[in-house]
This record gives structure tokens, sequence and C-alpha cells, in this order.
């Protein structure tokens, strides 16, 4: 099968050598997911995963704490409107891992999903924040960046990462130009307070998401996407800031990870089609989120900076199977304790095995 490069960014500043040297390595970003489509053909599984790919960790599911606290105020979201203004809800996920012989900096996008803080991004940009919890290969700083231009503003803790996921590209953590489909690249964070112990906010600002499944129809629509591309590879190293980003795209075609239901989008070029547009939303004609960008097209076919999204269907389906609990679900009720037994269970043994990667 072919392999789609991923667009979040990885800049590496080594300190060994007199001069250093400096390499710019893409890390993640684009994929889409896809409902079934009956004269397309469909992408295949990643390949070396069978029989065990379907093998879904148990831990969640069997965990009485966890499961009791999604079951507490479950039932939906609350808190105001979702914002009309989505750049607001936009973030900017931002990590730095030292070793004594270089610096490695990580950048990507999330988005508000809940009032109370809740960020939907990539697992490919949120395994970084499971370094953090280790330390003997080198230490990992994370901070959730806002505004525009993104400086830093809030302090924030994983709430959920598909293990399946890591389970399955722990060995790309070091890898200079690391590919994937994007299936099951998502994670959820939450907020913890602000930089400098400052307050978080009472509200919000975040999007609305639609995980209804999708359909052909919807192929040929348009839809905008937005992020904190990082137009100039080099503007991390030299300290510059990034801005937010929004264009408008087409919905290029629908496809499946052979299961019949639509998994992810192929979007057609823009402008913003870059490094570190990773993790950032699709956003239909009714202001809301329906997919989310995990990696890089097919620019001879959808057209320069094109990129692929997996649906919110797609996510909510299989966030489903790995925990018993829809996404809706897994965003409200205790959040504070339900990330509180997703570390204590399921972090470090997915921590050790990035670590042992690096």
């Amino acid at each position: 099968m072919e392999w789609l490069l991923t667009l979040g960014t990885q800049i590496i500043l080594s300190l060994v050598g007199v001069s250093g040297q400096l390499a710019v390595l893409l890390d993640g970003a684009a994929t889409a997911e896809s409902e079934t489509i009956a004269t397309a053909t469909p992408l295949p599984s990643l390949p070396g995963n069978s029989p065990e790919r379907d093998v879904i960790p148990r831990i969640l599911l069997e965990n009485p704490a966890y499961q009791q606290a999604s079951l507490a105020n479950s039932q939906g979201l609350i808190g105001g409107a979702a914002t009309s203004n989505p750049a607001e809800a936009l973030v900017n996920v931002f990590c730095t891992y030292r070793t004594p012989d270089s610096i490695r900096y990580t950048t990507g996008t999330g988005f508000f999903v809940t009032p109370t803080g809740v960020i939907l991004t990539n697992a490919h940009v949120a395994q970084f924040l499971l370094l953090e919890t280790v330390s003997e290969t080198g230490t990992t700083e994370c901070v959730v960046r806002h505004g525009d231009p993104a400086v830093p503003t809030y302090e924030a803790e994983l709430l959920y990462i598909s293990p399946m996921w890591i389970k399955e590209h722990a060995n790309l953590i070091d890898d200079p130009e690391p590919k994937g489909t994007g299936e099951r690249d998502y994670a959820l964070l939450y907020l913890t307070g602000g930089v400098d112990s400052t307050p978080l906010p009472a509200q919000l600002p975040f999007l609305a998401v639609d995980t209804e499944l999708r359909n052909r129809n919807t192929v040929g629509n348009t839809v905008s996407i937005a992020g904190y591309p990082t137009l100039d590879p080099d503007l991390l190293v030299r300290g510059g800031a990034l801005e937010r980003a929004r264009a408008t795209t087409t919905l290029v075609d629908l496809y499946t990870f052979d299961t019949n239901y639509g998994d992810i989008y192929f979007l057609g070029g823009s402008a913003i089609g870059k490094q570190g547009i990773s993790g950032g939303p699709v956003i239909d004609q009714d202001n809301e989120a329906v997919a989310l960008i995990v990696t890089r097209g097919d620019d001879s076919r959808q057209g320069a900076g094109s990129l692929n999204a997996i649906t919110l269907s797609y996510i909510d389906r299989t966030i489903t199977e790995e925990t018993g609990f829809s996404l809706a679900q897994t965003m409200s009720g205790n959040i504070t304790y339900k990330a509180y037994v997703f570390q204590q269970t399921l972090v470090p043994f997915l921590a050790a095995m990035l670590e042992r990667e690096l």
C-alpha cells in the first residue's frame, strides 16, 4: 500500500559538534475519515498489523473506576453555545524535547471541543505529552499556545490517546519522515490551568462537532480548514511566532479503512496545507467540525497542498470500541478523575513504548 507523509512539524537542533547541525523533519498531520465507497477502492489495512490490529486494548473497558467516571454526567456536553468564529477555538500544541545532545521542537494544531477546555488533536502531536512522565532519555515540556500569533497560554494533560495508534506507531517517533494513513490518529487533551498558575476562563470558545456518518453525498462540498501551519519551517528556530490561518477547499473523495463506513476525506489543495496543520478541524457550512486533519494528501490527484482528514464519525466509533463510551461521553463526565485513571493505567505502559524508541 502507499503510505502518506504526516504533516506535523519537528525541528531538531543538534548540539553536537562545533557548528551544530540543523535538520527539519516532517512529523505528522493530515488524513481524514471516509464513508463507504461502492465504486472506489477503499484504503487498505495498515501493513503488518493483522491479526493484532483487531485486538482492542481492554484496560479501560474493564476498569470500574474509568467506567464510573465516564458515566457521571455523560449524556451530553453542558455549557454555552459553540463559537461562531472557529479561529477562536484553535490552539497550538508546542512541545520541546531536550537530551544532552539535541533539542527537538514539535508543533501541531488542536481545537477546543467543549467549553471546559477539552482539546481534540492528533495522536502524533499529543504523543509527546506521554514523554513528560519519563526522563531517562531526556526531558519533555509541552504547552498549549493560543491567540494570533500563538503565545504560551495553558497547561494541559492527556485525557485520552488511542493505545492502538501508539502500539502501531511508537517505532516512528524518532523517524525523520514518519508516514501513516491516519488510522486512529487522534487524542484528547484537557486544560489543567493557565501558564504561571493563572486561572482558566469560566468558559472557552469551542467548535461544535458532528459525529453523524458521512456519505458520498458530501463529496464535492466546500469546507474550510484552519490551524497553525508552519509556512516557514525555520521560523521556530528563529523564535518566531505562529499565526492562525484558514482556507476553503473541497471534499474530493471519501474512503474507508475497510470498515464500510466513511472514515477519511481526501481534501483539495490549499495554501495552508503545510506542516503544523495536523490536528486542525475540517469545518462544514454549518460551522461544525466534521473531520480532523491527519496526513498530507496526494498532490498529483488532489492539488498542491492537499490533505487527508479522518471523520468525526470515525473517531466516535473507534473511541467507543476502545473505551465503551462515545466521543461526547468521553469529553464529558468527571474529566479530572477520568484523566487520572487513564494516567495511572495506560500512560506508564504507552510512555515506556515511546521511550524505548528514543
